[in-house]
């Protein structure tokens, strides 16, 4: 009975190999598995094809970058720093859903696709990659954006209406009414605005997720541009009897509060930033009692701008963690129900920061306040001087294409200086100007000389074409033209 057992446990398992083999074959989703040094060890037929390397024998022994080469959902080229399948791999961490474009290998043709990479414990420490081509996926998610958008679009003008008409009611220079109704009105209001807050929030998604939105790169340093966006919200923290300082990590105190702050450049959309710093600031404001305390900081890591927005607030759950930059994710607890939101502001924060090339995390303990971080990328000194060359040199461009007076002040003295020229009257040598005004003289002039010239005034008419005429013509013209450059 023994030996039967053993035969039926092994043929169960030769059986199990068979169906799990024929199950990799034929799914849709692309697998890979690779050592611990990323040699691909196994490919499926779906990754063969994706891939377009030719055969799963061509590709097993290659590294597995040989093959899956990515780039953002843009047409960014990704670097080794902020390729998620790379700091997976090399970090030995797990990959879950990250959306990005495959580069066919022989086509050279872009699939986005949605990739995970799942580290296998074990003396092997193989690493299995998953892939799969969600262009179906985004079209149908195109459709339902267009529909978001254009409904939050048109809901946003009656809205907007009835915001304006509450604000007359609750104007006592426009209305009068009792402490009730004021009430009811101010709640109505208050619901009004966050209404339209939230369909303001929707369109943004909706531009940036369909590509309508496109970051707008300029170099900036980094401390500079935090600190004035965060210095927006000094009141509202004051409102909110909250302490709010920015500091910046590596900082020189000198005494009497100066200070002599790390100098950090980078390469952003300023107003991408300026979204993330106010979702970023506005949630530690909401969700921190009077009382607590604010700080914001900026700081070079390396190659990364390290941006951090730490409260001393209600804190985050450990459930509620992995979920927060989820769309319209909020977490339920008796602390943030009376708290109002849309959902969507975290979102709007990872989305942005990673538009930049960048990526955003949080660090909290329910009870114990939060620190959210941006990562973005860094630009040496001289990095940051030759492209503030290049944007000066677009805005003189702009400058001199936008100016109006320049054509209208190089066109008037060329116009009058050249068509007297044809006239007869401006445009003649000295000699001939005098033969025009000299017949009608003759009559008071008894000169004999001058009474000839009746045959020469066919001529004056025609020396425009004479080649002594247009020496003076030229001369004044380029003398106009260089007076308008200078």
């Amino acid at each position: 009975m023994s030996m039967f057992k053993r035969s039926n446990t092994k043929n169960s398992a030769e059986s199990q190999a068979v169906l799990a083999e024929l199950a990799l074959k034929n799914i849709h989703d692309g697998v890979i598995i690779t050592d611990k040094s990323g040699v691909i060890q196994f490919i499926n037929p779906a990754a063969v094809t994706m891939t377009e390397c030719g055969s799963a024998d061509k590709a097993i022994g290659l590294d597995y970058g040989l093959l899956l080469k990515l780039e953002t959902k843009e047409g960014r080229e990704l670097s080794e720093t902020e390729n998620p399948l790379i700091q997976a791999m090399n970090t030995n961490q797990p990959l879950e859903n990250c959306q990005v474009c495959l580069i066919a290998s022989q086509s050279d043709k872009r699939i986005p696709i949605c990739i995970s990479v799942l580290p296998v414990d074990g003396l092997g420490q193989n690493r299995i990659i998953t892939f799969r081509n969600i262009t179906k996926e985004l079209a149908e998610e195109g459709e339902q954006t267009e529909f978001i958008s254009t409904a939050s679009h048109e809901m946003r003008t009656p809205v907007a209406t009835i915001d304006g008409y509450l604000s007359l009611a609750l104007n006592p220079q426009t209305a009068t009414i009792d402490a009730r109704a004021q009430g009811y009105l101010t709640a109505a209001q208050k619901a009004s605005k966050h209404l339209g807050k939230l369909f303001q929030d929707l369109l943004d998604v909706t531009k940036l997720d369909d590509g309508k939105i496109k970051p707008h790169f300029e170099p900036v340093e980094m401390n500079d541009l935090v600190r004035s966006i965060s210095s927006d919200f000094i009141p509202r923290a004051e409102e909110a009897k909250l302490n709010f300082t920015f500091g910046s990590n590596n900082s020189i105190n000198f005494g009497e509060n100066r200070q002599m702050h790390q100098v950090v450049y980078g390469f952003v959309d300023t107003n991408f930033m300026r979204e993330i710093m106010d979702n970023l600031i506005e949630n530690a404001i909401k969700y921190t009692p009077a009382g607590g305390s604010i700080y914001v900081n900026v700081r070079g890591d390396g190659d990364r701008v390290l941006i951090n927005v730490t409260d001393t607030g209600i804190g985050i759950s450990a459930d509620d963690l992995g979920h927060i930059f989820q769309k319209f994710y909020r977490a339920d607890n008796s602390d943030t129900r009376t708290i109002g939101g849309t959902g969507l502001g975290l979102y709007l924060v990872k989305q942005r920061a990673e538009a930049m090339g960048g990526r955003v995390w949080a660090e909290s303990a329910f009870g114990e306040g939060s620190t959210f971080f941006v990562s973005l990328p860094r630009i040496t000194s001289d990095e940051y001087e030759k492209r503030m060359i290049v944007v000066r040199n677009q805005q003189i461009q702009a400058q001199q294409q936008t100016r109006p007076p320049q054509p209208q002040v190089s066109a008037a003295p060329v116009q009058p200086v050249t068509q007297p020229a044809a006239s007869s009257a401006q445009s003649p040598a000295p000699v001939a100007a005098q033969s025009v005004p000299i017949p009608p003289a003759q009559p008071t002039s008894p000169i004999p000389q001058v009474s000839p010239p009746p045959s020469p005034a066919p001529p004056v008419q025609s020396p425009p074409a004479v080649p002594p005429t247009p020496q003076p013509i030229q001369y004044q013209t380029n003398n106009n033209l260089n007076g308008v450059q200078q």
